[in-house]
């Protein structure tokens, strides 16, 4: 799979690769189905009566059929019976393809600032057969007043209404495999990663980790920042001015990356509506403890959209005998109790007592707490559930839900199939492994989750993983730490607007900025895998969708409607403002027109609102603009124009900075070397500090392979933890090369089991001289293994490809 970052660290994935081009143009490597109003097409609702061989999969509900069957109509009671038998089915076939999944490429239309056609674009045998039999049709089908020129001249006509794109012609494109298989299924790549596209739907955030809705009807969400601010989007994507929440002060956070602590959960009671209640989850300290809050708030009586932050009342606290793992996910389940999930307390395998926090029931830390917090203005702020599994159990603390947790980071319910609530009320869990694995759960009353005893499938302690009373539940899915280090637990996808997506478990990880989904087989009940990518080629060249996202995934959310969002930022600090909100889509297929619609209830508002003003774009490759058909069809071509390759080439030379392979921007501009001429410096036993090489490629070439780095007298490898573009562009420039095609991940390039790790979390501008001159942590300091060993793929442009 071809990762790559661009210059601000997004992660995205190239429409092609360069030396991959004329396999890319000779024929459609990506499906781009793409109706006229530049959507992707659907399943009708209704069935079609008149174009009926779109009645499954297409661009036209019920209500256009019936509009192109009227026009239809029209047409043919303007002939006899003899015009009627021999042209019904030609007109028919014209008037139709207006509902074809490809009517974008039939009228020509991919780019919405070019007029559209008013007759698909005709296959030229097709175009002969309607040209001898039903010409006169034309002026009657079109308004376009070079067909009636053209009308008599079958060549110049068919040429007229060919389509630069042979492909897509009619009928040929019905029996275009390379069209028509899987046609409105999300697509996937050759690895089986799945492609997908985002719509930016919030930025400049500070590390976004939590959005929810309020399930009032209003579509309002709610996002929540680290560092204890709340801000309310309405359903336009307009943000208030005036946060909802400001709790900045008492909030317990730094800027330091990764610090765990801060604001850290938000929900909102099933009753909000009327009693005006929501949770909050935040890190605090109390004299020289440190402690998790879970406090309750009221809406202000004044402004639906303002805290009342005086309304504040404590319902628990829990004390946190280190800084890391600290839980924070706050939800209410389909029973109507409020559901808290801790951490095991932190540091390193949960070493608090004799088999730590998280196996330990006496103990809230490491678990999943469910608790009453109905009626509770008067007595006890809050009740145990009488059926809360150990209740009855000497020395358990009745809070205590689901145990043997080490830190489980966002969960979620499922709302269940839209149809027949199948899977409705189980909740999902991502939880962050120690050192090897990560796993998602699916939390249940009264079990236990294994930690510290297993981490996934494997142990962990193994005397603990022994003992025959441990009885716990194994993940639904794990995964090992060449794919991602800390699990972001997401949401099974129920929305409306993408169909494809219904069932599937979407998740990611924070560290490797890996999105991931999950399916259940309904036969075999285990969970299957795909990776989710995004899309490659046209895939995503629909209105207002892009390719790419920020690297560190953060948290998922769910809107009002049941459509999936995920958070993520270039940085990981509390106070890092490049955190951005993204609204996941399938750009395969989509809902038919008028099935999602909803109507907000309105908001009234008192603060000045921001408009919501997107900032990311689709990266990858511009078509070459489209050629205009000739005012004279009989003009000859211009021989001495540029050909679409050379035309294409010209687009690559002048927008490196927008196309991969990525450009070297050094500091110091320096003459290039050759490989002869870099072969000839070196010294046997006399490398730099810091220099670099490449080996393990099977054939041999200079410009890739695993990368080994020189420092302290001794030659090590590099782990691939946080490896990007930036990385592979200090070491490719290093060597003299132009460009950085490839951050190779997970060994690519074999394993340097014979040499130690020298180099682990290294972080590049991409202007360094060496690695070592990068964030690191440390020489020789690293968390990783051999399988992890980073490589890169060198190139100089147009010399460089294979």
């Amino acid at each position: 799979m071809w990762y790559f970052c661009d210059v601000f660290g997004r992660i995205w994935q190239p429409p092609f690769i360069l030396f991959n081009l004329l396999a890319f143009w000779i024929a459609p490597a990506f499906l781009h189905p793409q109706c006229l109003d530049f959507k992707p097409p659907f399943q009708p609702q209704q069935e079609l009566q008149f174009c009926q061989m779109y009645k499954y999969f297409g661009c036209c509900d019920y209500a256009r059929d019936q509009e192109l069957m009227a026009k239809y109509y029209r047409i043919m009671d303007n002939f006899d019976y003899y015009g009627f038998s021999n042209c019904a089915a030609f007109v028919q076939d014209l008037i139709c393809q207006e509902c074809s999944p490809y009517a974008a490429h039939l009228f020509d239309a991919e780019d919405p600032s070019t007029p559209v056609r008013t007759i698909p674009g005709l296959c030229p045998d097709y175009c002969s057969q309607f040209h001898s039999k039903c010409r006169s049709f034309l002026t009657l089908m079109s308004d376009d007043p070079r067909l009636a020129e053209l009308q008599h001249d079958q060549s110049r006509l068919c040429q007229y209404l060919e389509l630069d794109d042979p492909d897509y012609c009619y009928p040929h494109l019905l029996s275009n495999e390379k069209l028509t298989k899987n046609l409105g299924r999300t697509t996937e790549d050759s690895d089986g990663c799945l492609q997908l596209c985002l719509e930016e739907v919030a930025n400049g955030l500070q590390n976004p980790l939590a959005m929810v809705h309020a399930n009032d009807g209003t579509h309002r969400f709610f996002v929540a920042e680290q560092v204890g601010l709340v801000w309310v989007y309405l359903p336009d994507r307009s943000k208030l001015e005036k946060p909802f929440l400001n709790i900045t002060k008492a909030v317990l956070t730094s800027p330091w990356e990764g610090d765990e602590r801060g604001f850290l959960g938000l929900t909102f009671h099933p009753d909000f509506k009327y009693n005006g209640k929501l949770y909050v989850y935040y890190s605090v300290e109390v004299g020289i403890d440190e402690r998790i809050r879970i406090s309750e708030f009221r809406i202000s009586s004044a402004d639906m959209n303002v805290v009342d932050h005086g309304s504040e009342r404590i319902i628990l606290e829990i004390d946190e005998p280190a800084s890391n793992h600290n839980g924070g996910q706050l939800l209410f389940a389909d029973d109507g109790y409020l559901y808290i999930f801790t951490g095991d307390g932190g540091m390193a395998g949960d070493p608090f007592g004799k088999f730590g926090n998280a196996q330990n029931k006496s103990a809230l830390l490491g678990k999943v707490l469910r608790i009453d917090v109905d009626d509770n203005e008067r007595g006890p702020l809050y009740r145990i559930p009488p059926d809360n599994p150990f209740v009855h159990e000497p020395n358990a603390r009745p809070e205590v839900f689901a145990y043997g947790v080490r830190n489980m980071w966002r969960c979620s319910v499922d709302r269940g199939d839209p149809n027949t609530k199948e899977g409705k009320g189980r909740i999902f869990c991502g939880d962050v492994g120690q050192n090897k694995y990560e796993e998602v759960d699916i939390v249940e009353k009264g079990q236990n989750y294994g930690w510290r005893a297993k981490e996934g499938f494997s142990c962990y302690d193994k005397k603990l993983c022994a003992n025959s009373s441990l009885d716990d539940v194994l993940p639904i899915y794990a995964y090992p730490h060449k794919m991602g280090k800390s699990v972001t637990g997401g949401y099974v996808y129920r929305g409306c607007e993408n169909p494809n997506l219904n069932g599937m478990y979407i998740f990611g990880d924070f560290m490797s900025g890996r999105l991931m989904s999950l399916k259940e087989n309904k036969n075999t009940g285990n969970w299957e895998y795909n990776e989710i990518c995004m899309g490659v080629g046209l895939t995503c060249s629909f209105p207002g969708l892009i390719n790419n996202y920020y690297p560190y995934i953060i948290s998922f959310a769910e809107d009002e409607a049941g459509e999936l969002y995920f958070m993520s930022t270039e940085i990981p600090s509390a106070t890092s403002p490049t955190g951005v909100v993204y609204k996941i889509v399938d750009p395969s297929r989509r809902a038919p027109p008028g099935k999602c619609h909803y109507e907000p209830i309105s908001v009234r508002v008192r603060s000045n609102l921001i408009p919501f003003e997107p900032k990311e774009t689709l990266i990858g490759v511009h078509v070459p603009t489209k050629h205009p058909r000739l005012s004279n069809p009989e003009e000859p071509p211009d021989t001495g124009s540029k050909t679409w390759l050379q035309e294409l080439l010209d687009i690559f030379r002048k927008q490196d900075e927008q196309v991969t392979p990525t450009p070297f921007t050094p500091t110091t501009p320096k003459p290039l070397r050759t490989s002869r001429q870099r072969k000839g410096r070196r010294r046997k036993g006399k490398h730099k500090n810091g220099a670099v090489r490449l080996v393990g490629d099977e054939e041999g070439r200079r410009d890739r392979g695993r990368v080994e780095v020189y420092a302290n007298g001794e030659w090590g490898t590099v782990c691939d933890d946080l490896w990007n573009t930036k990385n592979a562009i200090v070491v490719c420039r290093q060597l003299g090369f132009q460009y950085a095609l490839k951050a190779a991940k997970h060994a690519e390039f074999g394993e340097g089991t014979s040499l130690k790790i020298i180099l682990d979390d290294v972080q590049c501008e991409g202007t360094e001289e060496t690695l070592l001159d990068c964030q690191h942590a440390g020489i020789g300091t690293h968390n990783c293994a051999h399988y992890e060993d980073a490589g890169v793929i060198c190139g100089d442009l147009v010399s460089g490809l294979d």
